[in-house]
């Protein structure tokens, strides 16, 4: 009994603690090790439960802080994505059950792989079903451990997953290889070479130098308290505070300047006050600025968009982009007749924006003169990039298809202060760094309360808004310059191609077992 009750609980900490705001990630790689200890000679419910118990308390400790935006949205999402983990734990349980742990090392690698696999193809549906929520997959234990995270671009955010699952199998198997007194160690071998593969790639990948243009981007990060962020009364105030910072970033010289998720604290161009300040700001400063507004279509009754608006250096509205992927339960109520409920509990009234359906790609031509010994000349360079605004950065086939579409680099423009001072923010730039790997472009993010920061395409943060050495709830601007890359990936041409064979094996591990009562 005690047993069923410890392990899941070690492993849910284990697991829990190699995330922000701990960051212990060597934890990840045999967290999950006390839960097959307690699940592998369980009947099948008791596997799930024990495994659904564990993911409670997993998501519970990752994802707590989505109580400041509603509770029992919270408790529903959290109920929800511990399913798979049930669902990871039956599997596993099916699994160990069809084992002889006598076998050979080859039908022992079947093992080795099914495991892992069956992890990644849970993290792949809960990434898509429904509305899809990415969030805290186990790969991005990993985002600060450089040499680990490079094989992305091959394989996305869900090979690390693998890599992660597939040592903590290896780890359980080599305990039982010993105390069957099998010295071989053959799993613990497999996983080591697996791991020195892994980290060769990485380190040659780290060592990589891009080249091409260059662009100076500026974030600027206004720390508006989500109180007074929609209050008329502070509006004045909001559009100072963001242009006195903008003006600071200007005497750096940069070539474009970008604000948070809706840091225009109104309806930018459908407010002839607002729109004309901002507009002459960036006409007065002779720089292109990139902002957040919330908008609404005069073509559309009652259609609202969260939005990223492109001011160019003559104070012209250049592009925009709407939202494509929102947030449930907090800009739209999914299934409102049946969650209706939800918006009684929330602190704050939840949205009813409408998500935008079109991929945009912003342009912007950037004039520099210069003078040699014959004269002045001048030159001319294009940037090319895409906005991921929000929780978009947690998809990372929103991101492909943004630099397939021809991307030099990408934007991650939100606000996180709905969640206070707690590890979401820490969390969400996580995300960003895997974009950055995945496709080998920058990932610059311009967050209200932070972080702010430029990430390169080595998934290094690079710089950051800091003060007094704090990158959240603090207000300032960073100003750097970055590479705009212009190659393709073999993850940005041919997306989650591994994560698919993951659930291939899957489902032929499953069938194999199902039908022909097969023993490894």
């Amino acid at each position: 009994m005690m047993k069923r009750i410890v392990l899941p609980i070690i492993s849910a900490v284990l697991l829990t603690l190699s995330f922000p705001d701990f960051n212990f990630e060597g934890l990840a790689w045999f967290g999950f090790v006390p839960l097959f200890f307690a699940i592998e000679n369980k009947r099948p419910f008791k596997a799930f439960l024990i495994s659904y118990i564990a993911g409670i308390l997993f998501f519970l400790g990752t994802i707590y802080w989505l109580i400041h935006v509603t509770l029992p949205g919270m408790i529903i999402i959290v109920l929800y994505l511990a399913l798979y983990f049930g669902l990871f734990g039956l599997a596993c349980n099916r699994f160990f059950r069809s084992v002889n742990y006598d076998s050979g090392s080859i039908k022992r690698l079947h093992l080795l792989l099914s495991i892992p696999a069956v992890w990644v193809a849970l993290e792949l549906v809960r990434s898509h079903f429904i509305t899809g929520f990415g969030w805290a997959l186990l790969g991005y234990s990993q985002s600060f451990t450089l040499p680990v995270i490079q094989i992305a671009d091959y394989t996305g955010v869900y090979g690390v997953s693998f890599l992660v699952v597939f040592v903590n199998a290896a780890i359980f198997l080599t305990i039982k290889e010993i105390r069957k007194k099998d010295y071989k160690l053959t799993s613990l071998m497999l996983a080591t070479i697996l791991l020195f593969a892994v980290l060769y790639y990485g380190v040659m990948r780290t060592r990589n130098v891009f080249t091409g243009n260059t662009l100076k981007v500026a974030v600027v990060q206004g720390n508006i308290p989500q109180a007074k962020k929609w209050d008329p009364s502070f509006q004045k105030d909001i559009l100072d505070k963001y242009e006195h910072l903008t003006r600071l970033a200007v005497a750096r010289d940069p070539e474009l300047i970008i604000w948070p998720e809706t840091s225009v604290p109104g309806f930018m161009e459908s407010e002839p006050e607002l729109l004309t300040r901002v507009t002459k700001l960036a006409k007065d400063i002779s720089v292109p600025i990139l902002v957040g507004t919330p908008r609404e279509d005069p073509g559309r009754m009652e259609a609202y968009y969260n939005s990223a608006v492109l001011i160019d250096s003559v104070g012209g509205v250049v592009g925009r982009y709407d939202k494509m992927h929102l947030v449930p339960f907090g800009e739209y109520v999914p299934l409102r007749k049946l969650f209706a409920f939800v918006e009684n509990f929330a602190p704050s009234p939840i949205g009813d924006f409408s998500a935008g359906k079109e991929y945009t790609v912003f342009e912007i031509f950037v004039k520099k003169s210069a003078r040699d010994k014959d004269g002045v000349w001048h030159s001319a360079k294009k940037a090319r990039f895409s906005t991921l605004i929000c929780f978009e950065d947690i998809f990372p086939g929103l991101a492909r298809k943004f630099v397939a579409g021809g991307a030099n680099f990408l934007v991650n423009m939100t606000n996180d202060a709905w969640f206070w001072k707690t590890s979401a923010a820490y969390q969400h730039a996580e995300s960003s760094i895997f974009r950055a790997v995945e496709n080998r472009v920058n990932v610059i993010r311009a967050a209200n309360t932070g972080v702010s920061c430029f990430i390169n395409q080595k998934g290094e943060i690079i710089d950051s808004v800091l003060s007094g050495g704090e990158s959240v709830f603090v207000d300032g601007f960073a100003v750097h310059e970055i590479t705009l890359t212009r190659t393709k990936t073999f993850y940005t041409l041919y997306g989650d191609v591994f994560a698919y064979m993951c659930v291939l094996i899957t489902i032929g591990y499953t069938l194999l077992l199902k039908r022909k009562k097969w023993h490894i």
